[in-house]
């Protein structure tokens, strides 16, 4: 959508949310002569602390700036939804200040469901959030590590099963680190990436080293294999699916990559 485009949509949605609002609502009275039962501009106006011009030349699809105060403003007057307010806010080509949430449930529900193939969900920190009975028997259950700790960079740095469970740990650890920092890049002074980083270069000599290589790469459906204790080599092939809300949580499904693996995975999680 252009901004030309996008502008006109901003401006007819607005209308259309101060069209379906009466004065009552809002705690106005009704006034003679009304010919319409919406709100007035001048009215919207007024409630959302704004000039009549300014609202006006918003509704005209006019090239002005919305700050996000002004966003919010309205539609705290205009009584939008939760939804309503995630349009609002993407019109304004702004982020939104309340991101929807997936339920944990819900979440949970759908990992669960991926069973016998490994899954997890990680939130923008790479923090597991979910995870099912084959992921916590392929890499051992994440619920066993310290608040803090159960982060998919930790567990690969920090616990030392994971250097012989992953084949060719060294390959596998640097390039999730560069897809880490590739990630991480709008969060450059988020406090929870920034004391993430720090705790990983104090316990890891590894990943000291390769941080500061400053290596970055894509996810483009990575192949990782396993020497497992119990099921012998297993090879996945990941696919990652960003989920329907907007917190930047991530879902990871591992499919088997050769018959083999296939057929071991019901045992996995016997």
């Amino acid at each position: 959508m252009s901004s030309a485009s996008r502008r006109r949509a901003l401006a007819d949605f607005l209308r259309s949310r101060r069209d379906r609002l009466t004065p009552a609502e809002v705690g106005l009275p009704a006034g003679p002569r009304r010919r319409a039962p919406g709100l007035r501009r001048e009215e919207l106006a007024q409630l959302a602390g704004v000039s009549v011009t300014w609202y006006t030349w918003l509704e005209q699809a006019r090239d002005i700036t919305v700050s996000r105060q002004v966003l919010a403003s309205l539609a705290r007057e205009l009584r939008l939804s939760d939804t309503e307010r995630q349009h609002l806010f993407a019109l304004a080509e702004e982020p939104p200040d309340h991101p929807a949430e997936s339920s944990p449930l819900m979440l949970q529900g759908m990992v669960d469901a991926l069973d016998p193939n490994p899954a997890y969900v990680l939130d923008p920190h790479w923090d597991f959030v979910a995870w099912n009975r084959a992921e916590a028997a392929l890499i051992g259950d994440p619920a066993l590590l310290p608040d803090g700790e159960r982060n998919l960079l930790w567990l690969v740095f920090t616990v030392p099963r994971i250097r012989t469970l992953l084949v060719d740990w060294p390959g596998q650890a640097r390039n999730l680190l560069a897809q880490y920092r590739a990630d991480a890049a709008t969060r450059a002074e988020d406090a929870r990436s920034a004391e993430l980083v720090r705790a990983l270069r104090e316990a890891s000599p590894e990943f000291a080293e390769w941080w500061a290589a400053h290596d970055v790469a894509p996810f483009t459906g990575n192949r990782r294999v396993f020497d497992h204790p119990r099921a012998g080599v297993l090879a996945f092939d990941y696919v990652k699916l960003s989920t329907m809300d907007e917190t930047g949580r991530k879902l990871f499904t591992c499919l088997p990559a050769d018959p083999e693996t296939a057929a071991k995975l019901p045992s996995l999680v016997a």
